[in-house]
């Protein structure tokens, strides 16, 4: 007969295999989960969801607009407008900036009613602090977040796109149809390639040329890669040839060129790095501690020579903005 400290210990021995177990099959099914929605992209939850096909293309793709923009505000909304695309978020780029303008407006009012109430003069030099604060945090923090979604969804794409050209040129040879071949791609490649040329069959479907459809994503993308498949496309639908080979060797093309670009980010990585935290600290430390210790720097903004100072400063970091991007704007 067992003992109660033999019996119990083999209660806790079974018990502690049974939550093992179940954490496994937990883990097993969040995990298959997750694969399972990889696998399927953005245009094809929406096409399983009952979305019409329409709408899905509207809410995807942006509507490409034939004048250029005009004025400070049209060019800074057209720049927003690029990053959106580019990060692949359904908003338009004059609603983010007039949401990002009104954060501005509201931040920059907080500030001086809580200055005003915890007793600070207004003086010239609190309203530029206010100011370049409320700047900071309503447009120099998101333009920072859409630039680093945009930079890791186009990353993404370069590391998909030599493999959907693998897929393609397998198609072709195959005996499949261009056309079939690109049908294939939107359901085999993940986000954010697959609903990419998940767009571009959508647009031949309603009556696009294919080459104006590819040439369409090409310019979302703001691909050289993805350029060369279309104008590859393009002079083998004139001049004819075997377009499987055409692919095969400028997949080769990429894959080299991604390398040799690859060696240049690894020798370059300390300058662009060094870039990005110069660029990106001043702007954040400065938001964190303003709202950490507002008094920090509203105690010296009541000073005469503060507003000097302060343009001065702003002027530098200008300077410097502009002379990083320049140095660690490498082409390859």
């Amino acid at each position: 007969m067992m003992s109660p400290a033999s019996l119990r210990f083999l209660l806790l021995t079974l018990l502690f295999g049974t939550v093992v177990l179940a954490t496994e099959a937990i883990v097993g099914f969040i995990r298959m989960h997750r694969q399972t929605g990889r696998r399927m992209n953005r245009r094809l939850k929406m096409v399983a969801g009952d979305v019409d096909r329409s709408v899905a293309i509207a809410n995807l793709r942006r509507k490409r607009r034939g004048q250029q923009p005009r004025g400070p505000l049209g060019r800074i909304s057209a720049g927003l407008e690029a990053n959106l695309v580019a990060a692949g978020l359904p908003w338009s780029g004059s609603t983010v900036l007039a949401f990002m303008m009104a954060a501005t407006g509201g931040l920059l009012m907080l500030g001086a009613g809580l200055a005003k109430f915890t007793g600070f003069a207004i003086t010239a030099g609190t309203i530029l602090l206010l100011a370049v604060f409320a700047a900071a945090a309503g447009l120099g923090v998101p333009t920072l977040i859409l630039s680093r979604l945009a930079d890791r969804r186009h990353r993404k794409m370069e590391e998909q796109f030599p493999v959907a050209l693998d897929v393609f040129v397998r198609g072709l040879r195959a005996g499949h149809p261009v056309s079939s071949v690109l049908h294939m791609l939107t359901q085999e490649m993940p986000d954010p390639i697959g609903s990419e040329f998940g767009l571009a069959v959508d647009e031949v479907t309603y009556g696009a040329d294919i080459r104006d459809a590819l040439q369409n994503m090409a310019d979302r993308c703001r691909m050289e890669d993805m350029n060369m498949f279309v104008v590859s496309l393009s002079i083998q639908a004139e001049t004819g040839g075997n377009l499987a080979e055409i692919l095969e060797n400028l997949s080769g093309v990429i894959r080299e060129r991604a390398g040799m670009m690859m060696q240049v980010k690894a020798l370059s990585s300390e300058g662009r790095m060094t870039g990005v935290i110069l660029t990106a600290l001043p702007v954040l430390s400065f938001v964190a501690l303003f709202i950490l210790n507002p008094e920090f720097y509203l105690d010296v903004a009541q000073d005469p020579a503060f507003v000097i100072g302060f343009c001065s400063l702003l002027v530098l970091y200008a300077i410097g903005f502009f002379s990083i991007r320049r140095m660690i704007d490498l082409k390859v």
